[in-house]
């Protein structure tokens, strides 16, 4: 019988031993997660942001998330203390997020991480000393990853790297002296990458590099008497579109093949000096999509095959010379998503297919006249997630596939009128990430239930208060947002 009970008392011993953990792993599970910054998942389902624990011990720094129940861990406790390493710009490139952070010692520079400890290190100390080089823009190109640093000799420039201090090189110091020719929206197009940068002899204008110094050099000069700014760099197919202002046509739309032969002004959109402003380029199916201003229609829906004639407006949403205001505009196959305004419903979620008739209020989200102020859309694999306020809940997660009566609440992530000012949403297994406020206006990560589950609504939103229970994290039912 001795023994019999020495052997329950193991049990007992071990049950609360299991406990304990189950217990901690709880609390583990919990941590909330403050002021989140960008967020990468890699390729196992790990979400890695920049974030701070609020204990007061870690300030900002480097996390990972698991897809499966939402637990989190810090991953590196890059600059120990409460002052944070602020890892920023998260690119996923060959399984590792490559990152800007500062350990104190070196400043900002440049760091990559698989999502464990011992697999986040720094690739290389381009500025030696505190104050750091600022790595910033990354972009995947051939076998390389580019980016824009200051190395305290040359200022901003073109740097690749492989992952090694010994693969970090400078490409090409297009602007000798600081502070450099200052390469800005690297974007891969063809066999090239092409950039905005500045030299000494033509300012700020359109670039080219195919890696090496000497195949790094200025695509054309499009304005000659000053700066043609190009901004909005936007892939199609083999064709870079962006816009600039030549001195002669206002800030028009642009194209380039990456030669100076084939680097050329696609519409006078508005007729003389006037600018058009094309606004929120984006790619979908062959065309390219975005707003513009011709002077007789005000900010409405315009696409382009990158010909002149091919330049069309959509439709004229808000009849006349007042504006639709197209905004956020986001593919979705070969459509695209965004808000606008037509004079009676409000900022509501569209879609267009690219004809007038295929133009259409997806729902007005805020019945009437009322906004729903619909935006931060992101396509998250057949659907475009988005923020909206229906006058009721707040501005909280919304939903569609593109079809009216498929646009759907997800998630009323905050109970009461405020909302939660949902934005950055990031696809993480079934489930969704995103940046939330709460009630004092601290942001902070949440997460939307697994698909298929619903758990009801519930107000997470104090920070430090759990979003629901382990494994269910409280979701809004789907409705129809049509009425």
């Amino acid at each position: 019988m001795a023994g019999q009970g020495q052997n329950w008392r193991r049990r007992l011993a071990v049950l609360a031993a299991g406990f304990a953990v189950l217990h901690a792993a709880a609390q583990i599970d919990l941590v909330p997660l403050r002021h989140p910054g960008g967020m990468v998942t890699l390729p196992g389902g790990t979400l890695l942001l920049a974030a701070d624990a609020g204990d007061g011990g870690h300030g900002a720094e480097l996390w990972a998330v698991d897809a499966r129940d939402g637990s989190r861990r810090l991953v590196r406790d890059i600059r120990p203390g409460p002052l944070g390493s602020y890892p920023s710009g998260l690119t996923l490139w060959r399984g590792h997020a490559y990152f800007a952070a500062d350990d104190g010692q070196h400043g900002l520079e440049l760091w990559r991480s698989d999502g464990s400890t011992e697999g986040t290190v720094r690739v290389a100390d381009l500025r030696a000393g505190p104050e750091g080089s600022l790595p910033n823009g990354f972009v995947a190109f051939g076998d390389a990853l580019y980016f824009s640093a200051d190395d305290g000799r040359h200022g901003f420039e073109l740097w690749r790297t492989q992952g090694t201090v010994e693969t970090t090189v400078l490409v090409a110091d297009i602007h000798p002296g600081a502070p450099g020719g200052l390469p800005r929206q690297l974007t891969v197009v063809g066999g090239a990458l092409l950039f905005s940068a500045n030299d000494a002899e033509g300012g700020t204008e359109l670039w080219r590099s195919d890696g090496t110094a000497a195949g790094t050099r200025r695509v054309l000069d499009i304005r000659a008497d000053g700066d043609a700014n190009p901004e909005q760099l936007t892939r199609v197919g083999d064709t870079l579109f962006f816009t600039a202002d030549d001195g002669r046509h206002g800030r028009e739309l642009w194209r380039s093949d990456g030669t100076p032969a084939g680097t050329q002004l696609v519409a006078d959109i508005r007729p003389g000096r006037d600018s058009a402003q094309p606004r929120h380029l984006v790619q979908a199916g062959r065309w390219l999509w975005f707003a513009a201003d011709d002077g007789r229609h005000g900010i409405e829906l315009w696409r382009s095959d990158g010909s002149a004639a091919g330049t069309a407006l959509v439709a004229d949403i808000r009849p006349g010379p007042a504006n639709a205001l197209p905004s956020h505009l986001t593919a979705l196959g070969d459509r695209v998503v965004f808000a606008a305004y037509d004079g009676v419903h409000g900022v509501e979620p569209w879609v267009s297919d690219g004809t007038a008739a295929g133009t259409r209020l997806l729902a007005d989200i805020h019945s009437g006249p009322g906004h729903s102020n619909a935006w931060a859309f992101k396509r998250l694999g057949d659907r475009v997630v988005f923020a909206a306020d229906d006058g009721r809940l707040g501005m909280e997660v919304w939903q569609t596939r593109g079809q009216p009566q498929d646009v759907q609440l997800l998630r009323d992530e905050r109970a009461g009128a405020p909302g939660a000012f949902p934005r950055g949403f990031v696809a993480l297994g079934e489930r969704i990430a995103f940046v939330a406020e709460a009630a004092d206006g601290a942001t902070y990560l949440a997460l939307d239930g697994p698909a298929g589950r619903n758990c009801g609504s519930a107000d997470s939103g104090t920070v430090g208060k759990a979003p629901g229970a382990a494994g269910c994290v409280a979701s809004a039912p789907s409705s129809s947002a049509t009425r």
